[in-house]
Parts: structure tokens; C-alpha cells; sequence
């Protein structure tokens, strides 16, 4: 079994040679990106029932002896983040096709736009079954190349400029983060990281702290942590619609990952979790009022997925088994429910050439079955009951809540509260673009006046026809986010699994079960 976990960052890597190769023929490219990532959801799946009816697989590449080895380690949270996430790019991939064989590739040309988010679902997938720091710096590095020709496809001037905001903060990351690795290995001798786990402690405490904090700092920009979250809602807004939906759904949820496994399996001496509760809280709470101030569709989105993070950063801190599986079924949730609501924004935008909700009107009418695929996930990403953010929130508020110090009931208050905000910024949304009609009073247009100013609110594009296989795959995921709540407990218990293995004091990789392995 376990000569299938490099199979899945090789088979996305040898689909981008091969859709390289046929540069020109559409057709082909398309192919063999579906079979790409069908293959990869496949192994993934395959894996994660091997793991969790087993123990975790671990390779060492060529079979070269640690602490020189590579080493790829999956157990149950590294494959059923690739399971998820493979099945998120395949459906976006169908949208993006959809897109393109309506618009001439003009949004996403077929030549670049394959190879190149066949190349990002291999970083993604190497940074997620990465068993080194330096190998999980490997797979940022490849999806960040990726992603930064994604982000910029069209060469627009507000994707150029974003792009450079992006690419500027990207880098400044990842020397962060190798400077971390540059320092840790002068310091323990490696970059594995069960060596690492076991010989932190051996550290005084002082430089622990100072490689703790690097590290958080590094996967904190990633995932768009408060105050170093500035950089999202301005870059992500001004992509096309299948890489925004993307890069929404699964990028930072890397950064998120990353902490994840810094927090629980490094340092188990140096504790942040004080001042992560505080973190948590500021994001929610300055992402979701960012959003009720926007009035462009994705600008919204856009500062709810960073106030969202917080819940993440929010279970991560209060460091129970509870709360690590509640965090990584949230985790999952909002993979599926943030990617769903970019699409379907996408297909708002085709059907009614803007996404500013002072310019929208009339879709429910018009469109009754966009205003059902818009509406799910809306309330699902807003937490009501009996929807899968509620189960992922309720689980966190009573993690919290047995923990008990005031900190934590302050933080529930907050995401709480943030919940709520949620709910108003996408219902506010969802009245005015498909329940108010044209020729509603102005006394609704001055409600929404204080909005005028909002950036992007003024943004038109040409209407055009909503391809089937956009809205197929786009009720494909709103079908994926309704599973989530259908199939909750299944679902749930591998993630409380997930928390208990985490948290129990044993090494990442069983040093003896991977020397000599290829």
C-alpha cells in the first residue's frame, strides 16, 4: 500500500507534462486533467480507508536512509485533506472547462491554465503528505509558482497589480519560513519531523520560542491570519472565476494544515495557544465587519474566508483532542462550502454581468436555480442549523466551553457573533441580487446608498449564457456541501480520530518502519 502514496504527486506532475505536450489540442488537455484528478481522488480515498483501518504509510524516496531521505507520510488527516481536495479541484475543473469552451479560453487559456493547476494540485497534495519541513517548503513553493500564473491569467491591470501583491507577500513567506528551516536545522541537526519533535526538547526553551514563533509567523501569512491577512480580499477578487474559487477553497487551508501540524506535533514544550485564542478572535471579528462593508459578491466572500480562518486558529488554540477533530471537520466544511459559493457567485456574474449587489436585481425570477445554488451554501457557510457549519461550530463552542476560562467564553462570544454577522452579510446579498426586483422603491435604494463607495461597486461585464456543465458542476458541490450534513457522523468520527492521533505523544513517523523504502 504503500508504494501508492508518491503516486499522488507524481500522477498530477506527469498530467501537466502531458497537457504541456498537447499545448493545442484542447480536447486531449481536458482528458487527461479529469483523469488526472480522478485518479489522485481515488488513490486518496483508497488511502485514507488503509489508514484509518490501519496506521499510518510512510516512505522514504529512493530509499535513501534518514535524516537524508525524504520521507512522505500519510495518515488519516493527510489523506483525507487530498481526498477533499482532489474532489474540490476536479469539480472546479469541470467549471473552468465549461467556462472555457463558452468563452474561447479569453479567461482561462487552455494552454497555460492546465498544465498550470495540474502543477498547483501537486503542491497542494506534496505539502499536505510531506513528512520534512523542507519538503513541505517544496510544496509551497510549487503551488505558490502556480498559483501566481492562475492569479494573473488574462493580464489585466487589476490582475497584474494583484498579482504582485500577492507574489510580494508569497515571498516573504517563504523566506520566512525557510529561514525557520535554515535555523531549526542549525539548531536540531534535521528538518524530519519526528526527529524534530523528539529533540525540541532538548532545546532551551528561549530558542524554542523563537522557532515557534517563526514558524507560525511563516504559515500565518499563508493562511490569512489577522493582522497579516491585509493581502486576500484584494488579490483573490480579481481572478477568473474557477482559480477564485480555487485559491478560496484551498490555499490557505495549506497555511491551516501547517499549523496544524506545528502546533500539535512539534512543540509539545512551547505553548502559543494564549495568544492564538487572541488572534482568533481579532480575525473573525475585523474579517466578517470587513465584509458587511463590501458590496462586490467576492469582496464578501473574500473577508468571510478570512474571518473563518479564525475558527480554524480559534480550535487549533484550545488544544484538545475535541477540539483538533472539530477543527479539521470545520476544516473540511469550509473547503467545500467556500468553493461552492465562488462558483456559484461566477455563474451570477455570467448571468448578470456584475457581482455588486447595488447593481444586481431580479435573479430569483430570472434564475430561481442559481438563487437556490447561491442560497444552500450561504446558509451553511452562515451556520444555521442543521447545516454542517453549525455541527463544525457547535463542536468548537463546546470544546471551548469545557476548557472554561474566560478567554474562552470571550472568544465564543465573538464567534458567536461572527456567525451571525455571516449570515446578515450573504442573506443582505442574496435579498438584493435575486429577491428585489426593478422596480422596487427607492426607498430600498437608499438603504444601501452608504455602499456606493464600496471598492468595485461600480464593476460591469458583459452578460453572457451559463454553460450546463458550469451548472452541473456547481450542483455537484452544493450536493458535496448538503453530504456534509447528511453524512456528519461517519464523517465526524474520523475526525475525532484524527484529534486523538494527533495529540498522542508519538513520533510523526515510525523511523524504523521507513529506512530503506522506495
Amino acid at each position: 500500500m504503500s508504494d501508492l502514496v508518491p503516486l499522488l504527486v507524481t500522477v498530477p506532475l506527469l498530467g501537466a507534462a502531458l497537457t504541456l505536450i498537447f499545448g493545442r489540442r484542447r480536447s486531449l488537455q481536458v482528458a487527461v486533467s479529469i483523469l488526472t484528478l480522478s485518479v489522485t481522488f481515488v488513490l486518496a480515498i483508497v488511502l485514507l480507508i488503509a489508514v484509518d483501518l490501519g496506521t499510518p504509510l510512510a516512505v522514504s524516496v529512493a530509499g535513501w536512509p534518514l535524516p537524508f531521505g525524504i520521507v512522505l507520510y500519510v495518515d488519516r488527516l493527510a489523506a483525507l485533506l487530498v481526498a477533499v481536495s482532489s474532489a474540490v479541484l476536479l469539480a472546479v475543473l469541470l467549471f473552468s472547462v465549461g467556462q472555457g469552451a463558452a468563452d474561447g479560453d479569453d479567461e482561462t487559456p487552455v494552454s497555460i491554465f492546465h498544465p498550470s493547476y495540474l502543477i498547483l494540485a501537486a503542491g497542494i497534495f506534496n505539502a499536505f503528505i510531506a513528512g520534512d519541513l523542507f519538503n513541505l517548503y517544496v510544496g509551497f513553493e510549487i503551488l505558490l509558482v502556480a498559483s501566481y500564473v492562475l492569479i494573473t491569467l488574462g493580464g489585466t491591470k487589476a490582475r497584474i497589480r494583484s498579482g504582485v501583491v500577492y507574489i510580494v507577500v508569497s515571498l516573504v513567506s517563504s523566506i520566512l519560513f525557510l529561514s525557520s528551516i535554515a535555523v531549526i536545522y542549525g539548531a536540531l541537526g534535521t528538518v524530519n519531523m519526528a526527529q524534530i519533535a523528539e529533540r525540541m526538547v532538548e532545546l532551551p526553551s528561549d530558542v524554542q520560542l523563537v522557532i515557534h514563533v517563526l514558524l507560525v509567523l511563516a504559515f500565518a501569512i499563508k493562511a490569512a491570519v489577522f493582522p497579516l491577512s491585509f493581502w486576500l480580499p484584494d488579490s483573490y477578487p480579481t481572478a477568473p472565476a474557477p482559480v477564485t474559487a480555487v485559491f478560496a477553497g484551498l490555499l490557505t487551508k495549506v497555511g491551516v494544515y501547517a499549523l496544524i501540524r506545528t502546533e500539535t506535533q512539534l512543540f509539545h514544550e512551547s505553548d502559543l495557544n494564549t495568544p492564538l485564542l487572541i488572534v482568533a478572535l481579532a480575525t473573525m471579528l475585523v474579517g466578517i465587519l470587513g465584509a458587511v462593508a463590501q458590496a462586490e459578491l467576492k469582496r464578501i466572500l473574500s473577508f468571510t474566508l478570512v474571518s473563518h480562518v479564525g475558527y480554524m486558529i480559534f480550535g487549533l488554540a484550545i488544544a484538545t483532542e475535541e477540539a483538533v477533530g472539530a477543527t479539521i471537520y470545520y476544516m473540511v466544511h469550509h473547503i467545500v462550502v467556500q468553493t461552492t459559493l465562488f462558483l456559484a457567485v461566477g455563474l451570477i456574474e455570467r448571468r448578470a454581468g456584475s457581482t455588486s449587489i447595488l447593481r444586481v436585481k431580479g435573479l430569483f425570477t430570472a434564475a430561481p436555480l442559481l438563487a437556490a445554488l447561491y442560497f444552500i451554501p450561504a446558509l451553511n457557510l452562515g451556520g444555521l442549523p442543521p447545516f454542517s457549519g453549525f455541527i463544525g461550530k457547535y463542536a468548537l463552542f463546546e470544546a471551548a466551553a469545557r476548557v472554561g476560562t474566560p478567554l474562552m467564553f470571550t472568544v465564543i462570544a465573538a464567534g458567536i457573533i461572527t456567525s451571525l454577522l455571516t449570515l446578515y452579510a450573504l442573506m443582505r446579498a442574496w435579498n438584493l441580487a435575486f429577491w428585489r426586483e426593478e422596480e422596487d422603491s427607492s426607498e430600498t435604494e437608499a438603504r444601501i446608498q452608504h455602499l456606493a463607495d464600496a471598492p468595485a461597486a461600480d464593476d460591469e461585464s458583459e452578460r453572457r449564457a451559463i454553460p450546463h456543465i458550469m451548472s452541473t458542476a456547481t450542483i455537484g458541490m452544493v450536493a458535496v456541501t448538503v453530504g456534509l450534513t447528511v453524512f456528519a457522523g461517519p464523517i465526524y468520527d474520523v475526525c475525532e480520530r484524527i484529534g486523538q492521533s494527533l495529540l498522542k505523544p508519538i513520533s510523526l513517523v515510525q523511523l524504523e518502519d521507513v529506512e530503506g523504502e522506495s
